[in-house]
């Protein structure tokens, strides 16, 4: 008697590459590196409180955490000071070159026009061959700026490389047929280029944001480093790094804290933008489980299938003995 096997249900294969599932960690090691710089910067000068006298430079103790700066000053005070212009100047920078950027790659990337393409982008390619840090300074060379002044400088280096990004993905989203189909329909530009490649690019456009706030950061810590836009004794983070450099092996808590904050920033954002785009993008490449098949049931009076049903013998007469008869 021989038994049927019963069929497995298809199952993905053993040696099939599978994508790593989302780990809340990841959100988790963003926040807890980001919060703490972003935390000193924005409420920092709430409780900074009076900077009382100045005492010898370089020493640590005498009633200060982090000991003095190069004229003597609180470190401590000056770490909860010198955040706020670093965080403030590069959030606005980013955004007002976003502001600029979006509706000049929108048009770009959605317009039928050749030359108004070629007048929109070809100005923002010569500003692209200029490096960011050198049109800066040359810029800086000319007149002093401050703190507006700056943010201008740090969004007009970003605005060809975001422009340039937002035409790019927006070409691919402009080309698809329900473009052509919105086009026929009579739709008004706003809602084509806002309703539908608006959002088909928006999650190109979030990871670029928090790469481009990450080299932000680093720019306007830069320039203050070299004294572009701020003060010479003015209480920020990269203007400590600068002028106490000098004692750094005298007491190094004055530069190690403020570059360990910027480097936080940067890398926090990083993490946490990473850790916001991931679950998305892995939930949908995550493969459904195979559907269960049900069993057959045999039908009443049906023949098991394990027991066949012997052949009975005809009781029809053959040919020969019909001739016989």
């Amino acid at each position: 008697m021989t038994v049927p096997r019963a069929s497995t249900p298809p199952g993905p294969t053993p040696g099939a590459p599978r994508r790593p599932r989302p780990s809340p960690g990841r959100f988790a090691l963003g926040l807890l590196i980001l919060v703490p710089p972003l935390l000193l910067a924005l409420f920092g000068p709430l409780f900074a409180g009076d900077p009382g006298e100045r005492s010898v430079s370089f020493t640590a103790g005498d009633g200060h955490w982090l000991g003095t700066d190069f004229v003597g000053r609180d470190v401590w005070r000056q770490v909860l000071l010198g955040g706020h212009s670093v965080v403030l100047v590069a959030l606005s920078a980013t955004l007002l070159s976003y502001v600029v950027a979006l509706p000049i790659g929108l048009t770009a990337a959605l317009t039928r026009r050749g030359w108004l393409e070629e007048v929109l982008m070809r100005p923002l390619d010569v500003l692209l061959a200029v490096p960011s840090l050198l049109l800066v300074l040359l810029v800086a060379a000319v007149y002093s700026p401050g703190t507006l002044g700056l943010v201008l400088l740090v969004a007009l280096v970003n605005i060809p490389d975001a422009a340039r990004m937002v035409r790019a993905s927006a070409a691919e989203a402009a080309s698809r047929p329900a473009v052509e189909a919105l086009r026929m329909q009579g739709e008004s530009w706003w809602r084509i280029a806002v309703g539908y490649v608006g959002r088909a690019t928006r999650r190109t456009l979030v990871a670029d944001a928090g790469v481009r706030l990450t080299g932000v950061l680093y720019l306007v810590a830069t320039a203050a480093f070299l004294g572009v836009g701020v003060a010479p004794d003015a209480a920020d983070w990269a203007v400590m790094v600068d002028r106490n450099r000098t004692g750094l092996f005298l007491q190094p808590w004055a530069v190690v804290v403020p570059a360990l904050l910027i480097v936080g920033l940067s890398m926090g954002t990083n993490l946490l933008f990473d850790a916001a785009l991931a679950p998305r993008a892995d939930r949908r490449v995550r493969p459904r489980p195979p559907a269960r098949r049900r069993p057959v049931r045999p039908r009443a009076g049906a023949p098991d299938a394990g027991h066949p049903v012997p052949a009975q013998r005809s009781t029809r007469p053959a040919q020969g003995e019909e001739k016989r008869r």
